[in-house]
């Protein structure tokens, strides 16, 4: 199968993020500089992965071009505040006004393998802290599964759609990839890899 394709930042130390924990990944996830993304050819790659660190101004120059490669069959999953057209059927985040402890609670709408195992309670809470994980949420696309929501279940945060003969997995929060503590919350790298890579060994 194609490899995956992380975007990384100059980081040349780490250029796999959170997924350098993973022995496996290495053999699945190549890593390239953001601003090299217009010369590449993305037929190469099963999955562009983006993090909440990008530049969506740069990345919405690009945007006709991971449409494409979406609707060609890719997957892109993406984190962060939407706030740049860089994927096709997302639009800008909204906040939690008058915003209380409750209305940062993560809540489960649908289950989903990357998530499985994983508590909602170690989504919620980092150190007894609330807001880690995600503190704004999105409209949902039309046709998309809703499998997180912020505080209700109609302010989504993790969703999942079809574009063409792709998907697109959008977290509105820090890196999935980047959840690697002693709780629960520590499967979600390695089950995201399972999710890219059905059937193969990657643990």
């Amino acid at each position: 199968m194609k490899p995956s394709l992380i975007f990384s930042f100059g980081y040349s130390e780490n250029p796999l993020g959170g997924f350098a924990d993973i022995p496996a990944a290495k053999d699945h996830i190549v890593s390239c500089d953001l601003y090299a993304l217009p010369e590449l050819e993305l037929d190469r790659f099963s999955s562009l992965l983006i993090s909440m660190h990008s530049d969506q101004q740069f990345l919405a120059a690009q945007a006709d071009r991971i449409a494409t490669f979406v609707r060609d069959g890719g997957t892109v999953v993406a984190n962060g505040h939407f706030a740049y057209p860089f994927l096709p059927g997302m639009i800008g985040f909204h906040t939690v006004e008058d915003c209380h402890l409750k209305d940062l609670a993560v809540v489960r709408v649908a289950d989903h393998p990357i998530w499985s195992g994983v508590s909602e309670r170690d989504l919620t809470f980092r150190r007894g802290v609330a807001g880690f994980y995600a503190r704004v949420w999105h409209d949902a696309p039309a046709e998309a599964t809703v499998i997180h929501a912020l505080g209700h279940a109609d302010r989504p945060i993790d969703i999942l759609y079809p574009v063409g003969n792709g998907r697109i997995l959008f977290h509105g929060g820090n890196d999935l990839w980047q959840f690697r503590g002693s709780d629960t919350t520590a499967q979600i790298g390695p089950q995201l890899l399972q999710w890219l890579f059905p059937g193969e060994r990657v643990s």
